[in-house]
């Protein structure tokens, strides 16, 4: 989805010529009679702004605004399905114009000088703008204008583009794309010309408090499972951009697929997802989900997805193509009836794996508007994609995570906290765990060491001196909301992961989007090789500067205050015993079946419910709810992880047992970039 000399003429004003009214045929110039001794003005001339909003996929069904140097919004449209838009503007509208288009919680932003044109949204003009911007954050770009309009100049964006195109000089050299005019030069999003520059690169801009930090990285073929990609990182605010390496060959970007290879492949899902759940797999009705694993796979329209037109070579994080009896399997949406319908989008290249597949991202969208982002690999077979998976034997992945520590009962210490979520499923053989320990290799010159615990389904990280922690990832930096806090988060939650000594902001900010990790399963059973996997991650940890820009889901003032009732005494919610008037639910709504949560503008919703706690018997247990789009509350049902696991009570199905703690509750959000946002609403207290 994405040598001649560099063209600078970025944007050309709209030249409208005008024919003078007068006379016409017969003498002279003068006036018909009857129309009186003055000529008639003419009406001066509106004009258009187009363009193509472009990820290298199409930025379809994005909001763009356009706003002038008055301030004035001047344009309101959408982009279609191929990113394009045209906006006609009237003739009071004053240049510069900034122009932003947004889907979801991404957007984009361009600029011209000019009060029509071409001005084109991607993420290569963002950068522009960044760096127009005074504060580096392109948002601010129409205040600036309005501030002054020398913000935005011919002159200025001649200069940001030949400096933007020095740095990527090696790939557009080996793109044959010399000419680089990102926002007046006309492109479509099919793959060619400057749309393959956009699908050679990743690019971020993440705006803190003073300017914006920026990466552009380089989507080549990896030397090895192990290989770092090529990138590089600078502020909004450096007087340069530097250079990506000359070491870029056009072999390493000769396979970057085109938007309709992968429009392709995601079409022939739709197909599939179309069919009534009997004619997708073996199943006696369309109604009620079933259990089954590859052969079950009937329909040839689902068949044909996989490699070899068989789904029984898939493999990905462990699991084949199939659904077990706890809903697990690769692929188990095609045994879900409520799945009948889903429709797969906005299919983005994110990198090569060593062997040549494609790790792609996606929306997928059920009929209740329930979405899940995720990624697939394929694998080029002739002319057609097939899904292949990752061929991974075990479960694992690594995410950048964000928190916000809410302390209902502690206000004063709620805390903001960045790392990478680590989840290793806690792999179960007749009744025992299948790793003794999981050694990652990370890229911030560290070695981690994961453990099992009874009771929980993830694998959690150890101290240096081997001590387990209750979490399944690290913690790079944390810091108190309110500066005036005393005392120092790691001080105090010495158990949330924070690594000692704590990265800094800038120091986090010079991460790679796409850094490599190395997981060693070691297996509880002598003689059994280790098992070595990499993951690469498509988005690096925040900084707390950046975090701080974000707007979060939160809690009713209702909900609030009913779980700070029902939780301060006890620092938990403590379940007595069970009792058919009151009976032990986890019922998260405020009193009157009302919201529990609300997600202002611009925020993610969350997904996903997780409540953390303690049996009776001080064995730890986390139970979950997966959550749609537009839930507001949730119920989560208790759930024992194994036979001897005894926070639910046995007598009455999901429900707790008495003595039952839960500790503190996690709200998790992901975006398209498997960023993962939670806010933890904790019921213990600090002094």
């Amino acid at each position: 989805m994405r040598s001649q000399l560099l063209r600078l003429s970025l944007v050309a004003g709209l030249c409208i010529s005008v024919a003078a009214c007068g006379g016409g045929g017969g003498g002279g110039g003068g006036l018909p009679l009857g129309l009186g001794g003055s000529p008639t003005p003419t009406s001066p001339a509106s004009t258009s702004l187009s363009g193509t909003a472009a990820t290298g996929a199409a930025f379809g069904g994005a909001t763009v605004t356009v706003q002038d140097q008055s301030g004035a919004t001047v344009c309101t449209t959408q982009t279609d399905g191929q990113g394009t838009y045209n906006c006609v503007l009237s003739p009071a509208t004053k240049p510069p114009l900034a122009v932003t288009a947004v889907r979801d919680d991404q957007s984009l932003y361009s600029t011209v000088a000019s009060s029509g044109g071409t001005a084109n949204i991607t993420p290569l003009t963002t950068v522009i703008v960044s760096r127009l911007s005074p504060d580096g954050r392109p948002a601010n770009l129409a205040a600036a204008i309005q501030a002054d309009a020398g913000t935005v100049t011919d002159a200025r964006l001649q200069q940001q583009t030949a400096a933007l195109a020095a740095a990527l000089k090696s790939v557009l050299d080996a793109l044959g794309q010399a000419s680089f005019d990102p926002i007046s030069g006309k492109f479509s999003a099919d793959g060619t010309g400057h749309d393959k520059v956009l699908d050679a690169l990743l690019v971020s801009v993440r705006p803190d408090s003073s300017a914006a930090n920026i990466e552009i990285t380089v989507k080549g073929l990896p030397s090895g499972d192990g290989a770092s990609p090529t990138s590089v990182i600078f502020r909004s605010s450096d007087a340069s951009v530097p250079a990506l390496p000359t070491s870029i060959t056009a072999d390493q970007l000769a396979s970057l697929p085109p938007p309709t290879l992968l429009a392709d492949l995601f079409n022939r899902l739709n197909a599939c997802y179309r069919l009534p759940l009997s004619q997708r797999v073996t199943a006696p009705n369309d109604a009620t989900a079933v259990t089954g694993g590859p052969a079950d796979v009937t329909a040839p329209a689902c068949r044909e997805l996989f490699v070899g037109n068989d789904p029984a070579g898939y493999i990905n994080s462990g699991f084949g193509v199939g659904r077990d009896a706890n809903n697990q399997g690769g692929f188990s949406t095609l045994f879900r009836p409520e799945n009948t319908g889903r429709t797969w989008d906005r299919a983005n290249f994110e990198f090569f794996r060593p062997n040549g597949d494609l790790t792609l991202s996606y929306r997928a969208t059920d009929v209740g508007d329930n979405v899940v982002f995720g990624t697939l690999t394929a694998r080029k077979v002739g002319g057609t994609l097939k899904i292949s998976g990752d061929g991974h034997v075990y479960a694992s992945n690594v995410r950048p995570v964000f928190a916000y520590r809410d302390m209902i009962n502690s206000p004063a210490f709620n805390s903001y906290t960045t790392g990478y979520g680590i989840p290793i499923r806690n792999r179960q053989e007749n009744g025992a765990a299948l790793f003794s320990k999981v050694i990652v290799t990370s890229p911030l010159n560290k070695v981690l060491t994961f453990i099992p615990q009874p009771g929980l389904s993830f694998l959690v990280v150890t101290r240096p001196d081997g001590t387990p922690e209750l979490n399944n990832g690290i913690n790079l930096r944390g810091i108190y909301e309110n500066p005036s806090t005393p005392g120092s988060l790691a001080s105090r939650e010495s158990g949330i992961g924070l690594l000692d000594p704590q990265y800094t902001d800038q120091q986090i900010s010079q991460l790679q989007d796409q850094s490599v990790w190395k997981f060693e399963f070691v297996h509880a059973t002598s003689g059994v090789p280790n098992v070595i996997q990499y993951e690469r991650t498509l988005s690096r940890a925040a900084t707390i500067g950046e975090i701080r820009q974000q707007p979060l889901f939160d809690l009713t003032p209702a909900m609030r205050t009913q779980l700070v009732a029902r939780t301060s005494a006890d620092s938990g919610l403590v379940y007595p015993a069970n009792s058919v008037n009151q009976p032990n639910i986890l019922d998260i709504s405020a009193t009157g079946n009302q919201d529990a949560w609300v997600v202002p503008r611009g925020a993610l919703a969350p997904s996903v419910l997780t409540a953390y706690g303690f049996a009776k018997s001080s064995t730890r247990f986390n139970d979950s709810v997966a959550l749609s789009t537009t839930a507001r509350k949730a119920m989560i049902d208790c759930s024992a992880e194994t036979l001897g696991d005894t926070h639910c009570d046995s007598n009455a199905g999901k429900q707790y047992a008495e003595g039952t703690r839960v500790h503190y509750l996690a709200f998790e959000a992901y975006n398209a970039r498997s960023l993962g946002i939670t806010r933890y609403v904790l019921f213990y207290k600090q002094f």
